[in-house]
Formats: C-alpha cells, sequence, structure tokens
C-alpha cells in the first residue's frame, strides 16, 4: 500500500474532526449571541432610568425593581420548562391565583374574608403546593396522553380556574394572613428580600439541571425532536407529564410570594401575567417551538422587563395616567423586536 493511501484516511478523518469542532464552535457563539443580547439593552434602560429620575439607580429602588420581578421570575422559569418541551400551559396564570386563594381562605377568620375555620399556616402552605401538584398533573394528563391541543385546554382551565378562583371569595380580597404564610414575600434575608433569593436559586438549579442532567438533556432532545427522542429510548411522556407538575407547583409558589408580597390574596391575582410571561420567555431567546433556549436568555428576559416597567413608573406626575397605556405597548414592541432579531439569527423557526 502507498503511503499517500494511508495518509487519505488520516487527512478526510482530520478534516472531519475540525468541521465537526468548527460547527459545535459556531453553534455555541450562536447560543451565547441568543443568551447575551439583550444585555446592551439592558445597560442603555439602566442609563435612560438614570437620567429619567435620580432615585432610579438607588439601592431601594433596585432592591424593590427585584422583589416585584421575583414571582414573575419564577413563572417565567416554569413556562420555560414547558416551552422547551415543545408544549405551553397558559393555565399557570391561573394557578398562580388560584392556589394562594385556597390556601388563604382556609387559614384566615372570616374577619379577613376566610372561610373562618383558620387552620394552621403550614397546612395552609402544603395546600398551595398540592393545587399546584393536581393541577399540573391534570393538565399534564389530558395534553399528553390524551392529545387534547395545549393552547385550547390550557387556555380553558385558565378560565375555569380563575372563575373558580372568583367564586370562592365572591370576588372578594383574603387579609389578616398570619406570618408564616407571608413570609416568602415579605420578609428579607441580608438586606436582600426572601423571595429574590428563592427565584435566584430557582433559576440557577434550573439552569444546571438543564445543562448536567441526563433527564434536563432529555428535555432539549423532546423539544428539538420528538419521535427521535422516543427512539433513543427517552420517557417523552412521563417526562412531558413530570415538567407540567414542576411548572405548576413553580406557579403556586409564585403566588404564594406575591400573597406575601401584598399581606393579601386578591380575587383578581394574576390576571394578564401569562402575556408578560410569553414576553418574557420569546424575548429571552426561549423558542415556542421547543428545544431552544436556556434559563440565562429567561432571566434577562425578565430583568428587561422589569426595568421598563419601573422606567415607566418613574415617569414624571404628568405623565403618570399614560403609565399603562405605554407599558402594555412597550411589552408589544419588544416581543416584536425580540422575534425579528431571532429570525435574524437563526434562533427561530419559521
Amino acid at each position: 500500500m502507498s503511503k499517500s493511501a494511508v495518509e487519505r484516511p488520516v487527512d478526510q478523518s482530520q478534516q472531519t474532526i475540525t468541521g465537526t469542532l468548527r460547527r459545535q464552535g459556531q453553534h455555541l457563539m450562536t447560543n451565547w449571541i441568543r443568551e447575551l443580547a439583550l444585555l446592551p439593552a439592558i445597560i442603555i434602560l439602566l442609563i435612560i432610568g438614570a437620567f429619567e429620575n435620580p432615585a432610579f439607580l438607588t439601592e431601594a429602588n433596585l432592591i424593590t425593581v427585584a422583589q416585584l420581578a421575583a414571582p414573575l421570575g419564577i413563572v417565567v422559569a416554569a413556562e420555560t420548562l414547558i416551552l422547551l418541551t415543545g408544549k405551553f400551559d397558559l393555565s399557570l396564570q391561573s394557578t398562580y391565583g388560584l392556589a394562594p386563594m385556597v390556601g388563604a381562605w382556609l387559614i384566615a377568620s372570616k374577619e379577613g374574608q376566610g372561610l373562618g375555620t383558620q387552620w394552621n399556616p403550614y397546612l395552609g402552605i402544603a395546600i398551595v403546593l398540592l393545587i399546584g401538584v393536581v393541577v399540573g398533573a391534570f393538565n399534564g394528563f389530558m395534553v399528553i396522553k390524551l392529545g387534547f391541543n395545549a393552547f385550547i385546554f390550557t387556555l380553558g382551565m385558565l378560565i375555569l380556574l380563575a372563575g373558580i378562583q372568583e367564586g370562592v371569595v365572591k370576588g372578594r380580597t383574603v387579609y389578616f394572613l398570619p406570618d408564616a404564610f407571608v413570609y416568602l414575600g415579605s420578609q428579607s434575608l441580608f438586606a436582600v428580600p426572601v423571595s429574590v433569593w428563592v427565584a435566584a436559586l430557582i433559576f440557577l438549579l434550573a439552569a444546571l439541571f438543564l445543562r448536567y442532567h441526563r433527564v434536563g438533556r432529555a428535555i432539549y432532545a423532546i423539544g428539538g425532536n420528538t419521535e427521535a427522542a422516543r427512539a433513543a429510548g427517552i420517557h417523552v411522556d412521563r417526562i412531558r407529564i413530570g415538567v407540567f407538575i414542576v411548572a405548576s407547583v413553580l406557579a403556586a409558589l409564585a403566588g404564594l410570594m406575591t400573597a406575601g408580597l401584598d399581606v393579601a390574596v386578591t380575587a383578581s391575582q394574576g390576571n394578564g401575567l401569562i402575556f408578560t410571561v410569553f414576553a418574557a420567555a420569546v424575548i429571552g431567546g426561549i423558542s415556542l417551538d421547543g428545544g431552544r433556549g436556556r434559563m440565562l436568555g429567561a432571566l434577562t428576559g425578565v430583568i428587561l422587563l422589569a426595568l421598563v416597567t419601573n422606567i415607566l413608573n418613574l415617569l414624571p406626575p404628568s405623565l403618570s395616567q399614560f403609565q399603562t397605556f405605554w407599558i402594555d405597548a412597550a411589552t408589544g414592541l419588544i416581543i416584536l423586536i425580540a422575534l425579528g432579531l431571532a429570525r435574524l439569527i437563526g434562533t427561530e423557526r419559521g
């Protein structure tokens, strides 16, 4: 055998390895671009906020922004997990409101618009999380096992649960809640709200889980190509249902935080939340087709929307009457811009 015949396979092998490494490098670069694309926008918002109002960059205001964004961030993390599997759950909004409402109703006195049973607050917290488990398991079973359309079914659940939330307390607000029940949303640790610590921990654990745990990697595989994931021996249905349950529990936990922040649970808690949740996920680079996006990107989406809301809330009094309208318009505009950028850099399928 000639020397050139021996060298040819070696050269081809080196070219294959080089091509693979190049593609992996390009994929990694695309991921970083997608995840960090919002950083320049966040920096610009910080500069705008500082010029608009001297109070914007104060420690007190930034802590307030983080505290208000923490419950939203947890629901965004929850929805992100579902989106990565190629599904979604609109009813997280109502779980966010109903679960703490039922818990508060069972532990509050009649003077506080509760049932008057005044159960132990820790039992009330357990009921909040249990409702999350039940709703998530039901949604997962109906969508995954019985094949209901995720959009239509979870939209129906959103309306049903919201109606139950209103009906349980006849549209009233439940208050006079025990300290233990409102702890997550009302207390601080090392001068930082407990809710912020919890939200940061959830994002960190979710990010590590998705990157390093086999089930986390399976979630990406399922969202990327469901049939290929099945062929690879991944328990697709089991994982998807499990994700629905985890997401619903996280939504209930976020609702408990908001109840603590307000030291009450209103009959309208959560109204309109799901639009902001999807906005944060989409602008954070989470693909609605599944299998693409990371928790870091979702977190930057939450931060961006929180800063926009805060800046608009700090507008001069003469413009205060327009704040709500501009917040809605800004959120919609940001989503459209994010979708355009996603298409340009190839992170969203047609």
